[in-house]
């Protein structure tokens, strides 16, 4: 499912890689993605089924709103343009 989310960031314009070779938002988006579901200990499925849920938790005023907005919102940034991929 990662896959296709990568797929999916790569034709809405998101940056695979910087001028320098290196992984950008892209690559950024799958691993935080990655993380929250590990953080919640849930498999991609069930954060795909409960999407809505963990975008409030993680948002602005959620419960884990601080986690969220973590290295610039990039947490739940990724968890909304996940999201828009399984909408």
């Amino acid at each position: 499912m990662l896959e296709n989310f990568k797929t999916y960031l790569i034709k809405k314009g998101y940056s695979e890689f910087t001028p320098s070779g290196n992984p950008s938002t892209v690559y950024d988006y799958m691993k935080r993605v990655e993380k929250i579901r590990s953080r919640e200990n849930i498999s991609i499925n069930e954060l795909s089924e409960n999407i809505s849920y963990y975008v409030e938790k993680y948002d602005f005023d959620g419960t884990e709103s601080e986690f969220g907005k973590k290295s610039h919102n990039a947490f739940i940034n990724a968890l909304k343009r996940f999201e828009e991929f399984l909408s």
